[in-house]
């Protein structure tokens, strides 16, 4: 979710999660035991295959619901469509988000689209969570482990295959990841029980983890070589294959981020990269962070990688620590 500050006018004591910590979606509680989680998203093509843009629309925008603890629970198409393509390309871009929706045993219940000169999809989607379950970013407490589901620099290798830097074939260890659903990676969550989560989306690594050390009011040191990498990302980095979003998310977050001046400019750059359909990012208490990562391999996830660890705030000190 963006950083979207309003003035509030009336507060709604059902409103569980809302716009103060810029968390993944919207908690409203109906019942004592049944709260609504609110998301959407969506995004230009970016990949070649339409079948393919339409998984990763999906599992980006279904992310957002198992972020905060829940399961999803129905979905509604978003699409703005070119009217100079073929209607086949639309029909394999929302197959592609149905399967997904399918995937995750939720119900596709109708949609809207509108004509665009460039091709936009993604999902509205909607799940449930017991009050008492809901995860935030806000949660993470001093003494926490954190641990990443999925690699990093989906950004990087999508940008070089524009730029012709990669083949297809090797953007595919990407589009798998793109396209797996954080669906086993919230399982093994409620198995364990954890303190706070979030996807790691556009604001890349480092600003998700900003966010959620913010929210949480902690700081964080994270171990840079640590950080899973899909193959040839810090290459393509050094032949230039760095999208905007980098630079931007960079310029943004970076007055609350200290990265020791060891780090390499090019794993800097990728720590910022902007992901598409990314993995969690969980806080848990130390002495049950090996019971999450035997679940997460339980749960045949793409990787469960302590990346670093929460302290008490210092006021002296950035949010961030990166060495």
């Amino acid at each position: 979710m963006c950083h979207l500050k309003t003035k509030k006018n009336k507060i709604d004591p059902n409103l569980i999660v809302g716009l103060d910590t810029s968390d993944d979606a919207g908690v409203y509680k109906i019942k004592d035991d049944y709260a609504l989680i609110q998301t959407v998203d969506f995004f230009t093509p970016i990949v070649d295959d339409p079948y393919t843009f339409g998984q990763i629309a999906a599992t980006n925008a279904l992310s957002d619901v198992y972020a905060m603890g829940g399961r999803p629970l129905t979905a509604m198409n978003m699409a703005c469509f070119a009217t100079c393509l073929e209607p086949d390309v639309l029909a394999e871009i929302l197959r592609g988000g149905a399967d997904k929706i399918d995937e995750a045993e939720a119900v596709l219940v109708g949609g809207h689209t509108i004509t665009d000169k460039e091709v936009k999809y993604g999902l509205s989607v909607t799940g449930y969570v017991h009050p008492d379950d809901v995860l935030t970013n806000a949660g993470a407490e001093a003494g926490d482990v954190l641990v990443l589901t999925k690699p990093i620099g989906t950004g990087i290798l999508t940008t070089a295959l524009k730029k012709d830097l990669i083949t297809e074939n090797e953007l595919e260890q990407a589009v798998i990841s793109m396209s797996t659903l954080n669906k086993s990676a919230a399982i093994a969550m409620s198995r364990v029980g954890v303190h706070a989560c979030t996807d790691i989306t556009g604001f890349g690594i480092l600003g998700h983890t900003y966010e959620l050390a913010s929210g949480s009011n902690v700081n964080v040191k994270v171990k840079a070589d640590q950080v899973p990498l899909f193959d040839k990302t810090i290459q393509l980095i050094e032949d230039n294959a760095v999208p905007g979003g980098a630079r931007s998310n960079q310029s943004h977050f970076g007055k609350w981020i200290n990265i020791d001046a060891s780090i390499p400019d090019s794993l800097e750059t990728a720590l910022y990269d902007p992901q598409t359909s990314g993995g969690l990012l969980i806080s848990v208490a130390e002495d049950k962070v090996q019971k999450l990562i035997d679940e997460l391999n339980k749960e045949k996830c793409l990787c469960a990688s302590i990346i670093g660890k929460v302290y008490k705030k210092d006021e002296t000190e950035k949010y961030i620590n990166v060495y």
